[in-house]
């Protein structure tokens, strides 16, 4: 597979190379490819989600759990502006940009979900739900 890869192509990324070759193989499809990275890990009796979004501030970022699913969007607007002394534009550059992820939380406590963001990268905590065991109980013969 990466010996078909174009010869012009550059980007030494792995991780980017099997991005675009979803992207690719998948663009005549409704499929929604990530749009941005998580990572998942299983920390006993929690999960850690850690979600990069960098270039966001805190207040950019929405966290919704509902029925059981998980979704973190994000957007940004940001307008920079420069004018000369005539308030006529030099340059004017804009960039809009809104992301939405959602994941199953079925089996997490969701009333005890924790959130941090720190350096451009999400991290929610995620406890699992304690599993209840059936009780026992003696029945008195009479």
């Amino acid at each position: 597979m990466f010996g078909m890869i174009p010869f012009e192509y550059r980007d030494h990324n792995p991780f980017d190379m099997i991005d675009n070759f979803e992207r690719s193989f998948f663009k005549n499809s409704s499929m929604n490819l990530p749009t941005f990275r998580t990572d998942i890990k299983d920390a006993g009796d929690k999960y850690i989600l850690q979600a990069e979004l960098p270039g966001f501030q805190k207040e950019d970022i929405s966290l919704d759990v509902k029925d059981g699913i998980l979704t973190i969007s994000a957007q940004h607007n940001e307008n920079n502006d420069q004018k000369d002394d005539d308030g006529t534009y030099i340059r004017r550059e804009r960039r809009y940009g809104s992301f939405r992820r959602s994941f199953d939380v079925s089996g997490i406590d969701e009333s005890s979900i924790a959130a941090a963001y720190r350096n451009g990268v999400l991290e929610l905590s995620l406890p699992k739900m304690q599993q209840v065991l059936p009780e026992s109980r003696k029945i008195a013969i009479e």
